[in-house]
């Protein structure tokens, strides 16, 4: 018995060997095939994963390029700027470095522990950010406690400084924090969340000068985290030195004059489109939104009545009112419907189918000819001029002018004014055009609307014979070594006015008139030992009835221009102020224009003798 029961459990054993065997074989052979997939096949990608759990790359920021005036005048640098941050691994006494910190800081116990609690996700060792820019003031208050602020640390970064608070503020643009549309757009690479970029003005159109390139360091870290030792450190790049075309000096008068007043200034040369100033009030300071701005101050910047985040030079547009009579003068001499012969008598009013058309001056102008109509801004002699001419002819020489589209400078969200004709009212209001609507355009006002700096174009163009130049705003931009990456020295024309030189001088004795006669709408901007040609005009907000229903409505008061250049012969700066709701050019915007070409042309030495009377 014995001896069957051993030789069945050998039978069965032997059975189950091979069994046991391929079993075992197939478990090894699975193990070996994942052993070779991970380090075989999987191997560069797991031992790459593996050098990162000890190698860290840190990132070293980059100096952002500097910003100069055209007399290298230093308008936009960079400070140190120390950032806040606790390691709590560090900290001997939370409770009492979290009061301290609360008095030293200025921000409430509360606040502090909440920034400390989202910060706890990471490993204690891992600084805790509690506050950016805290100012020498505080840092000196830290350093010198060292026993109270255990497991503080200080964070040295280049943080942007606007050295003249709102002077140039939409010329110069700000930085913010870059969006994740930003990101993923492509345009900005070697970018991530965090980092600061132009976002409005020169610091955003140049940013890819501005901006520099990123270095790093390569460090080994424990199983902790923490730094052992560095191995690579790669130094940042700073940005390009950007040179612009404004004047300090000037522009800084320019912000003087509009001081109080909602509108904005600015000035060319007009032999090369070299912006000299570009000043737009109400401004902001750029400052507020590098170091980090409340909702409260937010919302009473986006709030405020004036729009201070508006460019106003190449954003807003009005109705061009009398300035507008240039184009209108243009299109009737180069038509043939005037000539420097025509008169119109002028009885102070116009009547044109069922509707009277008035003058600004009530009594009249008598007899007036092309010169003394723009001199004295005659609007009887350009009701009838529009009427001969029709709306049509008068949009086409509008747009010849450069109106209707973007002049192409280096700034964003340029607008592009508007040049009305029959049919863009039909496409825009499905109703037909009336003549009424053409008397109107031709004295600048209705539906007609433009920008600052198209008119400020327009005006330079007269003043040098009828060359439309493209309005600049960089001279040169220049490596931190010194080496020239992009220069402007050369003039880039848009095209010339639609004008032979007969039809040029006649407009330019026109606006010579405006200010140099005694009865010249501009006759305030004149300027000792200099002759200053010019346009005033005056854009009504509503229609005059519903104005003289409330005179003291500030809000319903017309806005006041006057474009201008000076020397009448080969000029060198044109200028162009709009005050809104200032009312009368001649009053409001004129003595701006003078003040501003007066200052300009003493830096100049050109302040002489006048030129030749026409």
């Amino acid at each position: 018995m014995a001896y069957y029961i051993k030789t069945v459990d050998s039978t069965w054993l032997k059975q189950r060997i091979p069994g046991f065997i391929i079993c075992i074989l197939f478990a090894f052979s699975i193990l070996f095939t994942r052993l070779f997939y991970l380090q075989i096949i999987e191997g560069k990608e797991y031992r790459r994963l593996s050098a990162n759990n000890c190698i860290r790359l840190r990132y070293i920021n980059a100096q952002r390029g500097l910003i100069f005036d055209r007399n290298s005048n230093l308008l936009v640098d960079n400070r140190p700027s120390f950032d806040l941050s606790i390691v709590l691994k560090d900290v001997k006494n939370l409770e009492e470095t979290i009061e301290h910190l609360s008095l030293k800081l200025g921000i409430s116990q509360s606040v502090l522990y909440k920034k400390i609690g989202k910060g706890k996700e990471q490993v204690s060792y891992k600084p805790i950010l509690l506050k950016r820019d805290i100012g020498r003031d505080v840092l000196a208050v830290i350093k010198a406690n060292k026993h109270v602020f255990s497991g503080l640390k200080i964070n040295i970064r280049p943080l942007r400084h606007y050295i003249n608070k709102q002077s140039a503020a939409h010329l110069l643009g700000y930085l913010g924090e870059i969006d994740l549309k930003e990101l993923n757009s492509g345009k900005f690479p070697d970018s991530k969340i965090g980092d600061l970029i132009g976002k409005f003005g020169v610091e955003k159109s140049y940013e890819k000068y501005l901006k520099g390139i990123r270095g790093g360091q390569q460090v080994e870290v424990n199983a902790s985290g923490q730094v052992v030792r560095v191995l690579k450190k790669v130094y940042a790049y700073p940005g390009h030195n950007v040179f612009l075309t404004i004047d300090a000096d000037l522009q800084q008068q320019a912000e003087k004059l509009l001081v109080g007043k909602a509108g904005c200034i600015a000035a060319m040369d007009p032999s090369t489109g070299e912006v000299l100033a570009l000043a737009s009030s109400p401004a902001y300071d750029q400052n507020d939104f590098v170091v980090g701005m409340s909702h409260k101050q937010w919302d009473l910047l986006v709030s405020n009545p004036g729009r201070p985040m508006e460019n106003k030079v190449i954003q807003a547009e009005y109705p061009p009112a009398s300035t507008y009579k240039i184009v209108t003068a243009i299109a009737g001499l180069e038509e043939n419907v005037i000539d420097t012969k025509t008169t119109v008598y002028c009885p102070g009013h116009y009547r044109c189918g069922d509707r009277t058309f008035r003058c600004w001056k009530r009594g009249g102008h008598g007899k007036v000819n092309i010169v003394q109509a723009l001199s004295e801004s005659c609007d009887v002699f350009f009701y009838q001029l529009g009427q001969k001419l029709g709306s049509e002819r008068i949009a086409r020489y509008s747009r010849l002018c450069g109106f209707g589209e973007i002049t192409g400078i280096d700034l964003a969200n340029e607008a592009k004014g508007l040049v009305p004709d029959p049919q863009w009212k039909k496409s825009r209001f499905g109703v037909s055009w009336q003549i009424g609507e053409t008397l109107s355009i031709a004295i600048g006002q209705g539906y007609n609307l433009v920008t600052p700096i198209q008119l400020l174009v327009l005006t330079a163009a007269v003043g040098n014979g009828g060359v439309r130049y493209k309005p600049v705003i960089i001279r040169s931009i220049v490596s931190a070594e010194g080496k020239k990456i992009k220069g402007y020295s050369r003039p880039e024309p848009l095209g010339r006015l639609p004008v032979s030189k007969e039809t040029i001088d006649i407009i330019r004795k026109g606006l010579w008139s405006v200010v140099n006669t005694r009865k010249g709408t501009g006759k305030i901007a004149r300027i000792k030992n200099i002759f200053v040609s010019g346009k005033t005009g005056t854009a009504q907000v509503v229609s005059r009835k519903k104005n003289e229903g409330d005179p003291t409505a500030s809000h319903l008061k017309s806005h006041a221009w006057f474009i201008s250049y000076a020397p009448d012969v080969n000029p060198v700066i044109s200028v162009v102020v709009i005050i809104e709701h200032g009312e009368h050019g001649s009053r409001a915007a004129a003595p701006l224009a003078r003040d501003l070409m007066n200052s300009y042309l003493k830096k100049k030495g050109i302040l002489g003798e006048k030129s030749e009377k026409k």
